[in-house]
């Protein structure tokens, strides 16, 4: 089986988690709801700090969720939000999307939410995602498409950081602009009955703003995004202080505004 030849983008910098803990199944998986309901199986693929996971769990309870990721460290801080939920129905471990190890048939559900753009090869963690889910189940992915983003003021800055965080991200090994090849990609892992959506979040508000603009500034200076985009040649430190100086500028604004696309793929096995 092939094996990750990506390197992730974001890391597990506290800027990032701050926006990975603030998902929910409402906020981040709402296409997927209909499908799930007390009894059923789930494997969570890149379940980061649990938030989602959790989620899940709570609502197929008695039914258990194996969620993955590729660290023990991560894990280790999605176990603590299960347990501070009280569930007692979720088990993780690590695990490669590219060559899952699990049987055939394993799982009623297999959830990946913003995991597609950050692999060597979508198609193949979709194949092994199919590959899991039992004969009738569902497989669903989400993922944004960063060069559908879309801002008001259009601050110059924020061009240049869409410009850089997606030529880092390719240069990673990953795409950024995944959400619009969901379909594709699915159809080349061999779905052949899926119904593709799309769904936006938008910050807006003065604390909704504030929050994003934050956390993006952080990211931009401290997080390994930031790391790899230096080590890599495509910023300097002091580019990247301006690119966090815009989005602080952005977010001070009174009519700020921000929308993040997101491709949606529910995909039955």
């Amino acid at each position: 089986m092939p094996k990750e030849t990506a390197v992730y983008t974001h890391g597990h910098h506290e800027s990032v988690l701050r926006s990975h803990r603030w998902r929910t199944a409402a906020n981040s998986a709402a296409y997927l709801l209909d499908e799930l309901r007390p009894g059923l199986t789930v494997l969570d693929v890149g379940c980061g700090p649990g938030t989602i996971t959790a989620d899940l769990a709570a609502l197929v309870a008695p039914g258990r969720v194996t969620a993955v990721d590729t660290t023990e460290e991560i894990l280790s801080a999605a176990a603590e939000v299960a347990a501070g939920r009280g569930l007692d129905n979720v088990e993780f471990t690590t695990a490669d999307v590219h060559a899952l190890d699990f049987p055939d048939d394993s799982f009623d559900v297999v959830h990946a939410h913003q995991v597609l753009q950050h692999v060597g090869d979508p198609v193949q963690a979709l194949r092994e995602m199919r590959r899991v889910c039992r004969p009738g189940g569902v497989v669903a992915a989400r993922d944004s498409d960063y060069a559908a983003m879309a801002w008001y003021p259009e601050v110059p800055g924020l061009d240049q950081w869409l410009d850089l965080y997606r030529r880092v991200a390719r240069a990673n090994g990953g795409e950024p602009d995944a959400g619009r090849r969901l379909l594709s990609w699915a159809r080349r892992a061999g779905f052949t009955d899926i119904t593709p959506t799309a769904a936006n979040w938008c910050f807006a508000t003065p604390e909704s703003r504030a929050w994003w603009n934050g956390l993006w500034a952080d990211r931009t200076v401290g997080s390994v995004y930031a790391k790899l985009a230096v080590e890599g040649g495509s910023a300097s430190t002091g580019e990247l202080a301006e690119i966090a100086a815009a989005w602080r500028e952005w977010g001070a604004a009174d009519d700020a505004w921000f929308m993040v696309p997101h491709g949606e793929v529910l995909c039955r096995a």
